[in-house]
């Protein structure tokens, strides 16, 4: 920012509509979009699910941060006067920023009573299993009205672009892929795993996700299951779908070679202890998991979901599988081929320095944010070194 350009008075309040708050791509990137901020801003975040509020651990403890209990709730019927409400709510922020369809009334809110009310920011990073195919249409309409007087539509990937502009008429539509500190990838075996300890000539197949029926991951479990013996599989996250995937690896006969630690933060600490990612999503756009996995240097095996194709290394592109069986046979030979494994990762991890530095994804949310704050933002190269 130039000197010219006007101050704000420190912090500014920035009020987050989150789905959910558990910690998944879109959570990591609002926590660390937070964490950079330091203590130019302060944030309040409300979620349409409560009691899901797995990401705040990952939020630095020096971070002002509240999680109000008296907040005007995200989720329940349409109504006029919760609307109401949560626009007045509104009222004592200076910024608004909502994540995904479950945050769509606090847009609703803002769209109807948007006279005075600070600027709002949407994000939308994918859908949950009832819209992984197909939106539901009753919802595109309910976003073609909620969003066309929000600021802008934040998404990062192409198939996101292309719905928000052509199925719900968003304008603008704002593509910032995901970014991470890639330079933080280079020592990621530094913290233990719970529950795991590397064996002797063990393959360890691992991935990171929110525990949903959107990620299929009894799935996985089928296919690591159908594998050699030293094959393991470690599934890092928390969700409602914890019990079905145990289940799924007991009636496999592989619950000794599954590990379920819930979540880590900080996998930047600790992804380096599997030797290849493994998606099963049924849908993705840009999964940040990916971009991590590259980083650290693994191979990475995935449906053909999202931007997943685009996102590799041109060595890695061929175990983006395109059915079942695809699916399986990638994963077969990765584990089973340990140079093969150690020439992909090294052309992922030159790809994620190259196109996934978090620098690049920083200096377009704040340009994007100062925007909404009129001007001046808690973002700027002179408190986190991004020219």
């Amino acid at each position: 920012m130039s000197d010219a350009e006007p101050e704000a008075p420190w912090p500014v309040r920035i009020l987050h509509l989150h789905s959910s708050f558990s910690l998944g791509g879109k959570e990591a990137r609002a926590v660390r979009l937070m964490n950079l901020m330091g203590d130019r801003a302060h944030h309040t975040i409300l979620s349409a699910m409560p009691e899901a509020l797995g990401a705040r651990e990952a939020i630095d403890p020096a971070i002002r941060v509240d999680f109000p209990g008296d907040a005007p709730p995200l989720y329940g019927k349409p109504s006029l006067p919760r609307y109401r409400a949560l626009a007045r709510y509104m009222l004592n922020f200076e910024l608004v920023l909502s994540y995904n369809w479950g945050a769509m009334d606090g847009v609703m809110a803002h769209r109807l009573h948007r006279r005075g009310l600070p600027s709002l920011i949407h994000h939308e990073d994918g859908f949950n299993e009832d819209e992984s195919v197909r939106r539901n249409w009753k919802r595109n309409l309910f976003r073609r009205a909620a969003l066309k007087h929000a600021l802008g539509v934040v998404v990062p990937s192409t198939s996101l672009q292309r719905i928000a502009a052509g199925e719900w008429r968003a304008d603008p539509v704002h593509l910032i892929r995901n970014g991470i500190d890639v330079a933080a990838y280079g020592h990621a075996r530094a913290t233990p795993i719970p529950g795991f300890e590397r064996r002797e000539g063990e393959v360890v197949i691992g991935t990171v996700a929110g525990l949903r029926k959107v990620k299929d991951l009894p799935r996985l479990v089928r296919a690591v299951a159908a594998l050699p013996a030293n094959a393991r599989l470690v599934i890092v996250g928390e969700g409602p779908e914890r019990e079905a995937i145990a289940a799924e690896a007991a009636a496999c006969g592989m619950a000794d070679r599954l590990v379920l630690p819930g979540f880590m933060a900080g996998p930047a600490r600790w992804i380096g202890h599997f030797d290849l990612l493994a998606l099963s999503s049924r849908s993705e756009q840009m999964p940040i998991a990916v971009v991590e996995a590259m980083a650290a240097g693994l191979p990475v095996v995935s449906p053909d979901v999202g931007d997943v194709a685009a996102m590799v290394s041109d060595a890695n592109r061929r175990f983006v599988a395109s059915d079942e069986a695809a699916f399986r046979a990638a994963l077969a030979e990765l584990a089973g081929n340990p140079a093969l494994r150690t020439e992909i990762g090294a052309a992922n991890r030159r790809v994620a320095a190259e196109r996934f530095d978090e620098s690049t994804m920083v200096g377009a949310y704040e340009k994007l944010y100062a925007r909404g704050l009129g001007g001046y933002g808690p973002f700027s190269g002179r408190w986190i070194g991004i020219d």
